[in-house]
């Protein structure tokens, strides 16, 4: 099968799983590249460049595009992996065959594939998000420090995800806005350590006019960094989550959470730290 034909397959697939055209064919020359401008997307698609940008914003809503803003914006799409798997929560039959041929696309850039480590992506809805938040407790080996700022973000699937992360001899923390939010964490992970966050910040802001949520804030390994709030978009009355991603040991973002778990805000030193019983 020639590359011309994978893409054709590729995008054919894409919208059976609910794209509509040029969402497709721009995911797909995402795929093929590192990342890309609207521009870039648009000479590799043949995507008009006006409409490059409705299709990453839905391409975004879905949890299939990141974006950098810079000026020029810069996009990319998110790993093969984690592409298919936000997919296959609703369409399961296809996912497979969009893998493969996705993987069999040549690459168009040249770009170095490994991330620097000062950059800081955006991630845009609720999906993407939990998406990002399973791949990085699945990935860590050490350590990860899970701040919940939102009852609405402890969900059986986190659960279970965090009770798993346990189980292979990851070492979990987590901190919660207030004594309620730690009770209902204990009651449901009565094996791992919780506290409730000295950073008030998190659920209220000091500055006038500013009502942001912080809704979770997860340190994986102490080198990768997601944090999200809530924020009302859209007109629709509803809240939707928009998130921050940075990975690297010297990246701004997570030396900056790193610090603060330092100072003992964050972390198993904290006072307030319910530590569960010996022989649980």
């Amino acid at each position: 099968m020639d590359d011309v034909t994978n893409q054709e397959q590729a995008i054919e697939l894409l919208q059976e799983l609910g794209l509509k055209e040029y969402e497709a064919k721009s995911f797909v020359a995402l795929t093929r590249r590192h990342r890309g401008t609207a521009r870039d997307i648009s000479e590799t698609s043949e995507v008009p460049r006006t409409r490059v940008y409705d299709a990453i914003r839905v391409l975004e809503s879905k949890g299939l595009v990141e974006t950098q803003h810079s000026n020029p914006q810069v996009f990319r799409a998110v790993s093969i992996d984690e592409a298919v798997n936000t997919l296959q929560s609703e369409y399961v039959e296809r996912t497979e065959s969009l893998r493969s041929t996705l993987s069999d696309l040549e690459p168009t850039d040249d770009g170095e594939s490994t991330e620097a480590t000062h950059e800081v992506w955006a991630i845009s809805g609720d999906q993407g998000i939990t998406s990002r938040t399973r791949q990085l407790i699945e990935g860590a080996t050490e350590e990860l420090i899970l701040v919940i700022g939102h009852g609405s973000i402890l969900t059986d699937r986190l659960v279970e995800q965090l009770r798993s992360a346990q189980e292979r001899g990851v070492n979990v923390i987590i901190g919660t806005v207030d004594e309620d939010l730690r009770t209902a964490v204990r009651d449901v992970l009565p094996d791992v350590e919780v506290f409730v966050s000295g950073l008030d910040w998190l659920s209220r802001s000091p500055l006038p006019g500013d009502d942001t949520e912080i809704s979770r804030l997860l340190l994986a390994d102490r080198e990768a960094i997601l944090v999200s709030s809530f924020t009302e978009t859209g007109g629709d009355g509803r809240e939707h989550e928009q998130g921050v991603f940075g990975r690297g040991f010297n990246n701004g973002l997570v030396a900056i959470v790193r610090r603060l778990m330092a100072t003992g805000l964050l972390s198993g030193n904290d006072p307030e730290v319910e530590k569960p019983e010996s022989g649980s």
